[in-house]
């Protein structure tokens, strides 16, 4: 093939959301090398899989956010990851005062490592342990439920509404009409949406009327006129981001975290002789397994020519994070998990004005929550008798953890 040759793509109509699901890194690898922005059928949208491409569509005037169709769908209007302008700067001013550096250190231990150590109580002295469903998911939604004031809400319903949510939101296949492939695929959001409405209106009653610290009376409140409040259509949108995204990011990257360490026995060793390393371990362990994988994406807001592709105005980008930091371009043998890895930057969290508002909130309750794990249980090793499976497209992380320890 020449220089002036396009790459012949046509076997990406043979991508299945089932293998995106089960894994993408095969299909990414190959349109790294091949083609760093390309249509993809199955999702209707252009796909940007390279860290320098996405990176350049995150943070370029020329693209805004957008939602994707499956996300709009889920979420609805105005979600804070798909709005741009005084909308998105007002949702945004909504939520980041709560998430600052010097306002999250005030409050993030007392919070997270009470929750952490209510956990491991349970199965410290069991000598076995699934950690993803009995400590990772479970302090991850606690610490977030907690925050935005869903103390009512128990861990394995929040658990139950970020999966659902989960599901929909990447119920991404479209057909060549540009419809949804599987419409019935959206229907446990819904159910989900409903079962949130029902418990949250009778909060946001209270917190109209007897405003209190949490998050989401803060949302109602903050930056409004004296006896005014925000419109509880106006953020239920972004509650739902927050119960999907935010709800399973901690989660799923600290187990993603451990499977790596598990697979490399002497630095899981260093880190639990030097909990100093845990924020390392943390980082690479976010690179090495991305929690939001593909779900942010872009739109062109003029023609735009993007890695060699002419892009007309209103062209959609999706950001596969995933992907980008898998960039041999950037990491060296970047499917292996390691801890000493140079500290080179990575897009788990996003670029561009779009980036997690949550990113120091994030790395903290996975901190803390992994100071807590191996302060009690030093001598975790995984149960090899049973696999470790990751799943995800839009979010990916490992749906189950097996461990084992002496007690």
């Amino acid at each position: 093939m020449t220089t002036t040759e396009k790459p012949d793509l046509s076997w990406l109509d043979d991508v299945t959301m089932s293998e995106l699901e089960r894994n993408p890194y095969r299909t990414y690898e190959r349109l790294r090398a091949e083609a760093p922005l390309a249509f993809v059928p199955v999702l209707g949208s252009y796909v940007a899989s390279t860290a320098e491409v996405c990176r350049e569509v995150a943070t370029s005037p020329d693209f805004e956010g957008v939602i994707t169709p499956a996300g709009g769908r889920t979420f609805g209007h105005p979600a804070i990851i798909g709005v741009n302008g005084d909308i998105h700067a007002d949702l945004r001013s909504m939520v980041e005062p709560a998430l600052q550096p010097v306002e999250v250190d005030r409050w993030i231990d007392d919070l997270v490592r009470p929750i952490a150590r209510r956990y491991l109580e349970q199965f410290e002295n069991d000598g076995q342990a699934e950690l993803v469903s009995q400590f990772c998911e479970p302090v991850s939604v606690r610490a977030l439920g907690d925050l935005l004031g869903l103390q009512s809400v128990d861990s394995d319903k929040l658990r139950e509404w970020f999966a659902k949510l989960n599901r929909s939101f990447t119920n991404a296949a479209m057909t060549e009409d540009g419809e949804f492939a599987n419409p019935e695929g959206f229907r446990e959001g819904d159910e989900a949406k409903a079962e949130i409405r029902a418990i949250v209106d009778p909060l946001i009653d209270r917190w109209i009327v007897e405003p209190d610290d949490s998050a989401i009376s803060h949302w109602l409140h903050d930056g409004m006129p004296p006896g005014q409040t925000r419109d509880r259509e106006y953020i239920y949108p972004t509650i739902y981001v927050y119960l999907l995204g935010a709800m399973q990011e901690p989660g799923h990257g600290m187990a993603s975290t451990l499977v790596g360490l598990f697979s490399r026995p002497e630095q899981l060793e260093q880190v639990v002789d030097d909990p100093v390393l845990i924020p390392r371990a943390i980082s690479e362990g976010m690179r090495w397994t991305s929690p939001i994988w593909s779900a942010t994406a872009r739109i062109s807001t003029k023609p735009v020519t993007v890695a060699g592709v002419d892009i007309p105005a209103g062209t959609p980008v999706m950001l596969s994070y995933g992907s980008a930091n898998h960039d041999t371009g950037v990491y060296e043998a970047p499917s292996t998990y390691d801890l000493h890895r140079p500290p080179l930057p990575h897009l788990a969290f996003g670029a561009g004005s779009h980036a997690c508002a949550g990113i120091y909130f994030a790395n903290h309750v996975m901190r803390i929550a992994m100071e807590e794990l191996f302060e009690a249980i030093p001598n975790l090793e995984r149960d090899t008798r049973e696999g470790v499976d990751f799943w995800g497209w839009g979010f990916r992380g490992p749906t189950s953890l097996h461990v084992t320890w002496e007690v």
